[in-house]
């Protein structure tokens, strides 16, 4: 861990876990942003996988005072993990082919049938007692415009993966047992959130003269402000619908799995190590003793014993972990690799063949509706995850080493 900071020039320190806290030079500019506020709390931490975020570095996690920052949790709010551990050997299902089709590209063609990806939805309403609950709930709330019109579609989001860097994955452990990992977010309804109360925070900040910079795009809400309890409420609305989404996505797949398992080699699957956590969120948490509003934008949390889970890019490894309780970090870890090219960088460096020839050659089965940008999501268009981890030992420690053996990506 590296500690940047000059007294004289600047606020709050910043700790980076990088070697030598070598930043990209935006990255290093949105950290000193960051450091600057001046509701910040002790400092602010960047994670190994820090990259250029919107007003906040992704991988960087802020404790604020009293203070809540709408562009510090993100616009995916409650983007997050989830996986689940069977009882299956790779060895056993490699040689199983039906139709010339490998069992993992059957699983991984049924999986894209049954669960919507990109900007799909589900033709049909969907079960969502988060949405149920806070149709009620949210009744007679006024605070977010058009929030009946988005709450009633999301019972046709629920279940539905997105595009960008959200996958579904089959993979394999170090002993040969698959697993099944799941990235995905609240969808529409987080962005919905975000993009409003950042635009009340904005337009309240102009009002109060805040010193906060407008071009930094942090602004902020106080949390006992009427804004600012609106904003946690929703917010917290859509963590809960996140994190359902990822739940209903891992049902459905772990039935496509338990099907074709049974069907061609007569097995019955047992399940167990089941973990769902968010990475992009704010939560009131108790650090030096202060309570605290730790905004983690693309960050884990990792308190000591915490599992939690960091994936590498698609075809490469991830990682399931257990937190350390690292207080320097406010017991956070990274959330991801971390990018190195920009979406546009990525299609600009690497072609689509050499993706398509890179997995084939990893033997990755690869479900992806629309191949055309398929060099976003090229794992050279992403920080070497082993590296990341190298850098996060005081952070946490691996218990599972994972490798992809099929992906669906939207």
């Amino acid at each position: 861990m590296f500690v940047h900071y000059e007294k004289e020039k600047e606020a709050a320190p910043i700790k980076v876990w990088l070697l030598n806290g070598a930043l990209e030079e935006n990255v290093l500019e949105q950290a000193l942003n960051l450091a600057e506020l001046p509701f910040v709390f002790k400092w602010v931490s960047l994670m190994p996988d820090c990259h250029y975020g919107y007003g906040m570095p992704i991988g960087g996690v802020l404790a604020a005072k009293n203070t809540i920052v709408p562009n510090a949790v993100g616009m995916d709010i409650g983007c997050g993990m989830c996986y689940i551990q069977t009882n299956i050997s790779y060895e056993d299902i490699k040689e199983v082919n039906h139709d010339n089709q490998s069992l993992v590209k059957l699983m991984v063609n049924q999986v894209m049938r049954d669960v919507p990806v990109g900007f799909s939805l589900h033709k049909q309403k969907q079960p969502s007692k988060v949405i149920d609950q806070a149709i009620v709930a949210m009744a007679d709330d006024q605070s977010l415009p058009g929030a009946k019109e988005t709450l009633k579609n999301g019972y046709h989001q629920i279940g539905t993966l997105g595009g960008g860097n959200h996958f579904i994955e089959f993979q394999v452990d170090e002993e040969g047992y698959i697993g099944i990992m799941i990235h995905s977010g609240s969808r529409n309804l987080g962005a919905k959130i975000c993009q409003h109360f950042n635009k009340v925070a904005k337009e309240l900040n102009q009002q109060w003269h805040s010193r906060v910079p407008e071009n930094n795009q942090l602004p902020f809400l106080p949390t006992d402000s009427q804004e600012g309890k609106n904003y946690l409420k929703w917010m917290n609305i859509a963590l809960d619908y996140a994190y359902e989404n990822r739940e209903q996505m891992m049902e459905k797949t772990t039935a496509i799995f338990s099907k074709y398992i049974n069907k061609y080699l007569g097995k019955e699957v047992a399940y167990s190590l089941n973990v769902n956590c968010h990475h992009n969120y704010a939560a009131l948490e108790n650090h030096y003793g202060k309570n605290v509003w730790v905004h983690r934008k693309g960050a884990t949390r990792a308190r000591e014993g915490e599992l939690g889970i960091i994936p590498g890019a698609m075809g490469s490894y991830s990682y399931l972990v257990k937190g350390l309780g690292n207080p320097d970090s406010f017991q956070s870890s990274s959330h991801g690799a971390g990018r190195v090219y920009s979406r546009k960088k990525a299609k600009e460096e690497i072609t689509v063949e050499s993706v398509i020839v890179d997995l084939k050659e990893q033997e990755v089965v690869l479900g992806k509706v629309k191949k055309a940008d398929v060099a976003e999501e090229s794992r050279f268009a992403y920080k070497n995850i082993d590296e990341v981890m190298a850098n996060q030992q005081d952070l946490v420690v691996p218990i599972k080493k994972l490798k992809t053996i099929g992906v669906i990506k939207g």
